[in-house]
């Protein structure tokens, strides 16, 4: 699939769409606490998706079986909501969620402390947020695709964390997943010129032990840190612009 260039009525397709995403994701914050399973975290996420008139982007997706990624502690991404799985104090939860509206798409991703956590899990947050915040900079038209990974890198390296290779950030559009693919560490290649009217997940991944993942052959889906430490997971879906990107899925306080 070739990368596309979104009209005004996609983008604003695209905005209400990332809107609802926002609410979700600020909705679902308060829900983390401990004693909650994450079952009734991603039962809740279904419930405001389909009151807001959409469609959860991950149920049912290659045969996914929820609507919302939950992943805890050392599960970096595709963590799949439980009954039995229930939040304890000092846990940390990536919730990854997406939402379709009248055929365009959203992803967004939050990492949340639980209760008090310490302060190297909050470090590990707090540092993979603000990862994306500095990758921000270069999503610019004109720049490079692989400026975004190097920025990325470049601002993790001192906190010494581990950055996931095996999994990366995407175009996003009527597909979840479309092109291009964006990786969060520098490349031996500046990759293609961004321009306006881009769409794309960005989304650094960071461990605080090794970069390496596991992937469970049962269930298909979670992704563990290979020596089980901690993970932490930030997302948003944005436009490049000729000016300043635009997060389309973060309400900005």
């Amino acid at each position: 699939m070739a990368v596309t260039i979104k009209s005004e009525r996609e983008i604003q397709l695209m905005r209400d769409a990332g809107k609802v995403l926002a609410d979700v994701h600020d909705a679902l914050k308060e829900l983390v606490v401990p004693g909650i399973s994450t079952y009734e975290i991603d039962r809740k996420a279904f419930e405001l998706i389909k009151k807001a008139g959409c469609t959860p982007s991950f149920l049912n997706f290659e045969g996914y079986p929820a609507s919302i990624c939950c992943s805890v502690n050392e599960v970096v991404v595709h963590g799949i909501p439980s009954k039995s799985k229930i939040l304890k104090e000092g846990d940390i939860i990536s919730l990854d969620a997406g939402v379709i509206r009248k055929g365009y798409q959203s992803d967004a991703a939050r990492t949340w402390p639980v209760g008090k956590v310490s302060a190297e899990a909050q470090k590990l947050i707090d540092v993979t947020r603000e990862s994306f915040f500095e990758a921000l900079k270069v999503c610019r038209d004109g720049h490079h695709l692989n400026e975004i990974g190097e920025t990325i890198e470049n601002f993790v390296n001192p906190y010494g964390y581990g950055i996931v290779r095996d999994l990366c950030g995407h175009g996003i559009g009527t597909e979840m997943h479309e092109e291009p693919q964006i990786a969060n560490f520098k490349q031996s290649v500046r990759g293609m010129r961004l321009r306006a009217g881009m769409t794309v997940a960005i989304e650094p991944m960071l461990n605080l032990g090794t970069w390496e993942v596991d992937f469970d052959r049962e269930d298909g889906w979670t992704v563990t840190s290979k020596d089980k430490s901690i993970a932490s997971h930030y997302e948003n879906t944005i436009l490049i612009t000729d000016g300043d990107p635009e997060i389309l899925s973060l309400n900005q306080k």
